[in-house]
């Protein structure tokens, strides 16, 4: 295989990366509309729920990616090219999760509405990190270096984890284990297993990915790791011990 893998249509040539991720976008949204609590959300609140997740997943991916290297950034702070090019999951998750909870408090809006956008979040990002594997090097969202048997050439003779597919089999697991579990969940708490899960995830494959690694052996993905953690396990708490003290009181 020679990356990046161009999607051929005959009359003209794709970049994989571009595909996807409008596909990515398209159809994640489309799975929103079609899976959606109908009965939990009115309409035109749900859609502004969806502009603040959108405008807080834009701002959170790219201040993220900014302090990926901070003396890079400074350097470039006045570079458009530089400070636009880059973007995080990460980042988008979190920056979105705080884009939806402050748009729910200004037009008045108290429920859970996390459970309705994870199903649709692991379908656009795996469709995504498809475009970032056949896209290769110049993606920078490969491993580190190995020797392991999944090892990839991605073009300059050096076999690297593919973590694109790594992440991609992580969320088909983990969105076989949430709609599994649905059912027998309180409401919000798929999201939050789903935030909960994806970060923790990160935080471990950011290990082996060769990007700078400057808080103390962090990098700025794994420092926003676990600040989303700690929000978080302070959330899941709340319901995980409930049962628990219910359950002592009737004894």
């Amino acid at each position: 295989m020679t990356f990046p893998v161009w999607i051929d249509l005959g009359f003209v040539k794709l970049h994989p990366h571009a595909v996807f991720e409008t596909l990515a976008y398209f159809i994640g949204f489309r799975v929103y509309l079609y899976t959606r609590s109908k009965d939990k959300i009115p309409i035109v609140q749900g859609m502004w729920v969806i502009v603040g997740a959108i405008m807080g997943a834009a701002v959170g991916s790219k201040l993220l990616y900014w302090f990926e290297d901070p003396r890079l950034t400074l350097e470039n702070w006045n570079s458009y090219t530089y400070l636009m090019e880059g973007k995080t999951i990460v980042g988008g998750l979190l920056g979105g999760l705080i884009g939806v909870e402050w748009t729910k408090k200004r037009i008045g809006y108290s429920r859970s509405t996390g459970d309705d956008m994870a199903l649709p979040l692991i379908v656009g990002m795996i469709i995504g990190r498809i475009g970032c594997f056949l896209t290769g090097l110049d993606d920078h969202t490969y491993g580190v270096a190995t020797n392991w048997i999944t090892g990839i050439d991605f073009g300059d003779g050096v076999l690297r984890h593919p973590t694109q597919l790594y992440e991609i089999a992580f969320l088909l697991l983990l969105g076989a284990f949430l709609f599994h579990r649905k059912g027998s969940l309180p409401d919000g708490a798929i999201f939050q297993l789903f935030m909960t899960g994806y970060l923790l995830f990160r935080f471990v494959i950011d290990f082996i990915k060769p990007t700078p690694h400057f808080y103390l052996g962090l990098n700025n993905i794994q420092l926003a790791c676990i600040a989303g953690l700690i929000y978080y396990a302070v959330l899941l708490s709340k319901w995980l011990v409930r049962p628990q003290r219910s359950h002592r009181k009737e004894l």
